[in-house]
């Protein structure tokens, strides 16, 4: 038999507001424009008032303040007035400007991609109507790199299901190989072997290297690879100087064929969150203008409200219009209380960082650098170690010695020898110079780069020497060797 039964608990939960405001902590400077354009588009009830020249700024002077901030204040963000507001996702985009600057064009130079050049070059062959769309279906199928990884009678399928056309593999290698003298020297390779071999067939001075070279990627391209210098001299019976001269060749070769024309590579450009600025050995630290928008409710929609509010209630439109016009101005009232509190967050926490990691912001000098952890910072601010991740996810600073992610400053933690708490990047530097240092003809192994770093007072796993040299990108000691 079934009973009935009620029972009490407490849960916590966060509220929509909350769990919106936290998706706005994480949108990055680059993007938090697009964000407030989205937010005013569909929320008449917000406008965007007279930019701000002036960028709020906190010194470093101001730390009580920072090291007072609770986790009440950023939990309370006032939600409880502005319950009604409307849910929205909070969605990432691309960086827009500003529009209160002037529409200039920005003056890029008119440079064709790779694609067009390979096109062009390829209406220059005199091909049938045909050829010239197999040969533009091959091109539209080379990566970025410059290879073409779909196999040929993919492309013959293609053919014929696309554009209608019956051909057969000898006629698309054909038009292939034409592709392929094209420039830049390598292109449409459909592996690294055949990509060397293109731009070593081509090369007309140091014929006797550029031989030697043609042969070692053709017979030995395994051992090559794999650094087994001897193994290619006992195959080929050649010197070592004949070897280094011909791998002198080859490394002059492009393995991404694809990127030797600028016109294909794009700028990038990092918009920092902070900008942190050294005078005279007070660190001062402001955030970029963009985040720190100036918003405003509608006087015309509050003017609206108090109409509305003021006739009769009886009507059933009238109730409609002022529950809507309510909804919007809450909404607008909870999305610039938001803005003001990401960015009194994003203030309270770098500069928290900054102050924990004050000596290393004075010159950039990574030794200076000390062991921290989003905990470290979460247990000065009163906040949860979530919100710290939150902030230093996709966010950058730009100091007097460069542009970094905040992530950079995030570091683990070693005992030495002595004793003394060392970052891991502190270390990483380290096995960095013993092994730019090394006999590039006898590179250190993993065990002796341990034994190494243990003579310098860092008793370390051999294979935590590994982790550490992979981190760093460095391969392993067989592919670092040279003759």
């Amino acid at each position: 038999m079934q009973k009935l039964a009620l029972s009490q608990s407490l849960q916590q939960k966060l509220s929509p507001q909350q769990i919106q405001f936290l998706k706005l902590l994480e949108v990055p400077t680059a993007e938090l424009d697009m964000r407030i354009e989205e937010e005013l588009e569909i929320n008449p009830a917000l406008e965007e008032g007279i930019s701000s020249t002036e960028e709020t700024k906190i010194s470093a002077d101001e730390k009580d303040e920072a090291d007072n901030f609770s986790d009440d204040e950023t939990d309370n963000l006032h939600l409880d007035e502005y319950l009604g507001a409307d849910d929205k996702g909070y969605k990432m985009a691309d960086d827009s400007p500003d529009p209160n600057e002037e529409d200039k064009d920005s003056p890029l130079a008119n440079e064709d991609t790779l694609y067009d050049s390979l096109v062009t070059q390829l209406n220059f062959l005199g091909l049938s109507d045909n050829q010239l769309l197999i040969g533009n279906q091959i091109i539209g199928s080379i990566d970025e790199d410059g290879y073409l990884h779909r196999k040929i009678d993919a492309i013959v399928n293609d053919m014929a299901f696309t554009q209608n056309i019956n051909t057969d593999t000898e006629e698309v290698l054909s038009i292939l190989y034409k592709i392929q003298e094209f420039e830049p020297a390598g292109i449409a390779a459909r592996d690294l072997q055949e990509c060397l071999l293109l731009q070593l067939n081509r090369k007309t001075d140091h014929l006797k290297d550029v031989n030697n070279a043609i042969t070692i990627i053709e017979e030995c391209f395994d051992e090559f690879t794999k650094k087994h210098y001897d193994k290619i001299e006992k195959k080929l019976t050649i010197k070592t100087d004949e070897l280094k001269a011909a791998l002198k060749v080859i490394t002059k070769c492009n393995p991404k064929p694809g990127w030797s024309g600028e016109g294909n590579i794009k700028s990038q450009y990092i918009i920092p969150d902070f900008i942190l600025v050294n005078n005279n050995g007070i660190l001062e630290l402001s955030l970029n203008g963009k985040n720190a928008p100036d918003l405003l409710v509608s006087q015309s929609y509050l003017e609206m409200f108090d109409t509305y509010e003021k006739s009769a209630k009886s009507d059933k439109k009238m109730k409609e219009a002022v529950t809507f016009v309510k909804q919007k101005l809450d909404a607008a009232k909870w999305f610039i209380d938001a803005i003001k509190q990401r960015q009194n967050t994003l203030l309270i926490t770098m500069q928290t960082i900054v102050n924990f990691q004050y000596e290393y912001f004075l010159d950039g000098n990574d030794a200076k650098l000390k062991p921290m952890i989003l905990k470290d910072i979460g247990e000065k601010i009163g906040m949860d170690v979530s919100t710290v991740s939150r902030v230093a996810n996709s966010k950058s600073i730009q100091t007097e010695f460069g542009t970094f992610l905040l992530k950079h400053f995030f570091t683990d933690s070693i005992t030495s020898d002595s004793g003394e708490d060392i970052s891991t990047r502190e270390v990483k530097n380290i096995l960095t110079e013993i092994i730019f240092s090394e006999d590039k003809t006898k590179p250190f192994g993993d065990e002796e780069l341990e034994k190494l770093l243990k003579e310098k007072g860092f008793s370390l796993a051999r294979r935590t020497v590994a982790k550490y040299r992979e981190q760093l990108n460095i391969p392993v000691a067989r592919l670092r060797k040279e003759i």
